[in-house]
């Protein structure tokens, strides 16, 4: 007599709708980071935020001295105004030229015609026309005037209108909403224009990217399915594995990464309550095609063994073989059996430290017993 069966539990291998999806390790990327920066230099006197804190587009962050670049302005508007008043008197000087050589001409016109009549003496008429090609050149030399005083008018307001935008460059605005980081220069310091450290760096966390990698094989499933429609993205972290952040597929890299075959992808999550967080690694979930009938066991139905996952199948005359299984993903408590299993088939879900290929096994009472002889 053989030795007696082992009692286990089993039950049979079953279909069911399953979500494929696609699983791997993603890293949190902020949807957009922000170096601060002075545009001016001077002193920095006021910070406006905590360190740390979430601010708006706009927010005043820091505010540079503004008694210099204040002074600058004073000093381009009153140039401004001085350009203005030579405009303004050139102008004056053209229009009383214009009259004077108006009437200059009219005497030199009317001298001409009495010289011929011989009523004038030539040297009467040479003195009119003399006079009037004076107060014609009188007047080239008022348009030139004119013409110098308008280029001069320009260049000073171009130079009050850069006065005025360094004096608004004292404050300095937050660019974007998102939460600020360490303060990197503190007030009293003095600060260059477009030097080379920051203010502040503010990353924008909502929304935020998580950029994640899948073997190059599923490029083409994932194009396809990308073209119908926004393909849905869980991720959880560590401290929150029940609690999925949900996104969708934003971008596909445009080139494989040879070196280790794989394609980089990107998700766009709206991060409501910043449950992501930038440098985070997280577990991405990438759902894809919809398997009516994929074959499911209970999880606990699979082994690690030196050559892979495996399970024991019983078979009909109650003996149990070990069988390598390559596996899917978990659905339910479930683990999908992509190929090594048939639906239907019985397999050992408790007990198999006991077993070994060929041991005969009895069912537990409430388990589904083996097909064949009872």
């Amino acid at each position: 007599m053989g030795p007696p069966p082992v009692p286990v539990t089993m039950t049979a291998a079953t279909t069911q709708a399953v979500q494929e999806e696609l699983t791997a390790i993603g890293n949190v990327e902020p949807s957009a980071t922000v170096q601060v920066k002075a545009q001016v230099a001077g002193e920095l006197v006021h910070a406006n935020f905590a360190e740390g804190q979430n601010v708006r587009k706009g927010e005043l962050l820091f505010e540079i001295d503004p008694r210099p670049f204040r002074d600058a302005l004073q000093q381009a508007d009153a140039a401004v105004a001085r350009d203005r008043a030579l405009l303004a008197q050139a102008e004056a000087n053209l229009s009383r030229d214009q009259a004077q050589q108006k009437n200059a001409d009219t005497d030199a016109h009317r001298n001409e015609q009495l010289v011929k009549d011989g009523i004038v003496a030539r040297a009467q008429y040479d003195a009119s026309r003399t006079n009037a090609d004076v107060y014609a050149e009188s007047v080239r030399a008022d348009r030139a005037a004119i013409q110098s005083a308008r280029a001069s008018l320009e260049a000073d307001l171009a130079a009050a209108g850069k006065a005025r935008l360094d004096l608004s460059f004292c404050q300095i605005q937050a660019p974007i909403s998102g939460r600020t980081g360490n303060l990197l220069v503190h007030v009293g310091n003095y600060v260059k224009s477009n030097g080379d450290t920051s203010l502040v760096v503010i990353n924008q966390v909502e929304p935020a990217f998580v950029s994640f990698s899948v073997p190059e094989d599923r490029l083409a499933t994932i194009r396809r399915l990308s073209a119908t429609g926004k393909l849905k993205v869980a991720a959880t972290t560590k401290d929150a594995p029940d609690k999925p952040v949900m996104g969708v597929l934003s971008v596909v890299d445009n080139t494989v990464d040879t070196t280790t075959g794989t394609i980089r992808l990107k998700a766009t999550f709206a991060n409501p309550g910043s449950a992501l967080w930038p440098g985070q690694f997280v577990n991405v979930r990438l759902a894809l095609d919809m398997k009516p009938d994929a074959v499911v066991v209970p999880s606990e139905a699979v082994q690690a063994g030196q050559k892979g996952p495996f399970l024991y199948v019983v078979k009909p005359d109650h003996t149990v073989e070990s069988r390598l299984v390559t596996t899917g993903q978990l659905a339910g408590g479930k683990i999908v059996i992509a190929s090594g299993l048939r639906a239907g088939e019985t397999v050992v879900t408790d007990g198999q430290l006991l077993l070994a290929p060929g041991a005969k096994v009895m069912a537990l009472p409430g388990a589904k017993p083996a097909p064949g002889k009872s």
